[in-house]
């Protein structure tokens, strides 16, 4: 059976952060020196009493008004985070009561990062696939702002918060086609916030700065810049060779590439690598930032609004998260 992605929509805080903010919290970087890296000129990020559950219901809302679709056809429900409401009840719960959805379909939490919307929509064309849904509403939505250390500048200038809703029917704009994944959890150390977990309940408190003055804390998020960079480099390679082998493509039938809105330097680094052409390599984080597993449908949903995707065109998608885990896609719109 043919899977189809119907709509896309997203949503973005109202409150946002520019590189002149950041500047002067770390006057040691200029507004220049943060554009001219990574790319990025301004992130949204959440209130303090806003969720990533507040920001899904709100994408699944415009995704219906936008859209023209009736509540009552959705029959499963995922939600990807790693910002749930609460350690227990299952947060796609709580939004399909939001939500107003019938209490007949399915709701499951979907724990995942930036490779999350990959790993969703796989999931939910195998629903449908297998005749146990016929319309998915596929839910991302991110608030790692709550996770960071105010003196975070390597974090706090690359990620933003947002949602994403998408739709996955047996009809629409997009087909969808073969996938591949991986997995390492030797990564997990690189990218983590370790306490608040079973593992670890409690605050350690064990906050340190290093020689430049960056936070390291169980009680924060901490990345491995470094370890992050090579890992992407070393995986995404072969992670895009298996899945054009998977959907019997070369490369350079590929009509657009969108991947992972990481940030400028990742991108260029990857595109290169790739030997992609500029024209064909789709960024979208100019004005949003990094905002980890909502980055691919927010990048599709824009590329359709201006006009760069165009039907018949073949778009490949990949993405790299923590865990390690890391998926890549072919879409036919």
């Amino acid at each position: 059976m043919q899977v189809y992605i119907e709509a896309i929509s997203y949503y973005l805080p109202e409150k946002v952060i520019t590189n002149a903010e950041l500047a002067k919290i770390f006057p040691e970087w200029t507004e220049e020196k943060i554009a001219k890296k990574l790319g990025i000129l301004e992130r949204h990020v959440t209130a303090e009493d806003e969720t990533a559950s507040d920001m899904a219901v709100a994408a699944a809302e415009k995704l219906f008004s936008e859209h023209g679709i009736d509540k009552g056809s959705i029959d499963y429900l995922i939600f990807c985070t790693q910002s749930a409401d609460y350690v227990l009840p299952t947060t796609a719960c709580l939004i399909q009561n939001r939500l107003g959805l019938n209490d007949t379909i399915g709701a499951v939490d979907l724990n995942l990062g930036c490779s999350g919307w990959i790993f969703g929509l796989s999931m939910a064309k195998g629903l449908i696939a297998g005749g146990m849904a016929g319309n998915v509403l596929l839910l991302t939505a991110e608030t790692y702002s709550k996770y960071m250390h105010p003196k975070d500048k390597g974090n706090r200038t690359i990620f933003g918060d947002g949602a994403a809703a998408t739709l996955v029917s047996t009809q629409g704009i997009a087909e969808i086609g073969n996938f591949s994944f991986g997995a390492d959890g030797e990564g997990a150390k690189n990218l983590i916030v370790r306490t608040g977990g079973a593992r670890c309940r409690k605050s350690k408190n064990d906050l340190v700065f290093d020689d430049f003055g960056n936070p390291k804390s169980s009680d924060y998020l901490y990345m491995n810049g470094t370890e992050i960079l090579n890992y992407t480099l070393d995986r995404i390679p072969t992670l895009i060779e298996d899945v054009l082998k998977k959907n019997s493509v070369s490369i350079e039938n590929i009509d657009l590439h969108v991947y992972h809105q990481a940030n400028k330097y990742i991108a260029n680094l990857q595109r290169v690598k790739m030997k992609i052409p500029v024209e064909k390599y789709y960024c979208c984080f100019e004005n949003i930032g990094n905002t980890v597993s909502s980055t691919i449908p927010i990048a599709l949903c824009e590329a359709l609004k201006d006009g760069t995707i165009q039907q018949g065109m073949k778009v490949l998608s990949v993405a790299q998260g923590l865990g390690y885990s890391w998926g890549g896609v072919m879409m036919k719109f």
